[in-house]
């Protein structure tokens, strides 16, 4: 049985419809709090359970996993085999205004859902991280060996720690974690608070967009379904020590403890304004655009090196941008902006 933490988020929404299509025995939990963004969505996480449906072999608990006791019984009452813990809050400069709120829910969420799994016998975590984690680097692609010491955003700090946090576990009690490093993932039922649905739901509605530092931001987008290809891979496939690591020239993304991290990343940035171009071309309008300068907890580029993943599962995200736009844009039309 697997545990799936964030079920009605975009990601968890997609991967939990996945898992259930091929037979798994599914808990998914979430708060259904309101998205912790400045971009109301009411209604959202429910639309995106409904999507699941009531799939045999699914069950669904409202359940904060910051919340003491809850967690335990759930681990106590069902002893997961697998954990995929994608629960968080979201939303980079949203965590520079409410800073103390984005540790409590990503770093003693993750730390209760690691508590929880060692104390029940879990044979591998995984976890949600961020390409944010790389921060102020600028040393192109973005590679799992490079050291990612200076998040530029409390989000990103969180991420980077969580993922020293799950090291620990892996380390102290033998617990295999994989850290997942998503880059910019977008696609059907996404965030609002993302550019695709902001920009797409503007420009459908002939408002005027903002776009940072002119559109010259380079962004690694990620379609969605790339993402849940990548993580069913790896979920089977547990975190093993590293028989080659070398403690005096340590890689950060392995260890002697069953631990690994991996870029999930499509691995062909693209100009923020050529993302805009692609956009527009598929919704048939053009946006007025409002020059805005880059908020300072944002990063100029993201750029995935995949080559740790593809040697680990055989696989990589390769989705080209038009056609992942195409699909999110066919949704969008279908399903309007999600009420945001």
């Amino acid at each position: 049985m697997i545990l799936l933490t964030g079920v009605a988020g975009f990601i968890g929404m997609h991967l939990a419809r996945r898992l259930l299509a091929e037979g798994h025995e599914l808990v998914g939990v979430d708060h259904l709090g309101p998205c912790v963004s400045p971009i109301p969505a009411p209604g959202l996480k429910e639309r995106r359970l409904a999507e699941i449906g009531g799939a045999p072999g699914f069950r669904f608990d409202r359940l904060d996993v910051t919340e003491d006791g809850a967690l335990e019984e759930l681990f106590r009452t069902h002893r997961f085999e697998r954990v995929i813990h994608l629960a968080a809050q979201t939303g980079v400069r949203h965590s520079s205004a409410q800073p103390v709120a984005c540790v409590t829910n990503n770093l003693v969420g993750l730390a209760k859902v690691l508590e929880c799994s060692r104390r029940h016998g879990v044979r591998h975590v995984l976890y949600a991280s961020s390409s944010g984690a790389y921060g102020a680097s600028r040393r192109l692609p973005f590679d799992e060996h490079d050291p990612a010491g200076h998040p530029v955003s409390v989000y990103a700090a969180t991420k980077r720690g969580g993922e020293l946090l799950a090291h620990s576990y892996s380390h102290l009690y033998g617990l295999p974690t994989t850290g997942l490093r998503f880059f910019t993932v977008y696609g059907p039922w996404g965030r609002p608070d993302m550019a695709p649905m902001l920009f797409a739901g503007a420009i459908a509605a002939g408002r005027p967009i903002e776009v940072y530092n002119g559109g010259r931001m380079l962004r690694d987008f990620t379609y969605v379904d790339d993402v849940v290809e990548s993580v069913l891979r790896l979920a089977a496939r547990p975190a093993e020590p590293d028989p080659g690591f070398d403690p005096v020239h340590p890689n950060p993304a392995a260890s002697h403890a069953p631990f690994r991290i991996y870029n999930v990343g499509n691995q062909q940035p693209v100009l923020l304004s050529d993302f805009i171009d692609a956009l527009e071309d598929a919704l048939g309008r053009h946006a007025e655009r409002v020059p805005r300068p880059m908020p300072a907890a944002d990063m100029a580029v993201t750029c995935a090196d995949t080559h740790a993943l593809r040697q680990a599962i055989g696989w990589a995200p390769a989705t080209p941008l038009r056609t992942g736009i195409a699909r999110f844009v066919e949704w969008f039309q279908r399903h309007g902006a999600c009420d945001a």
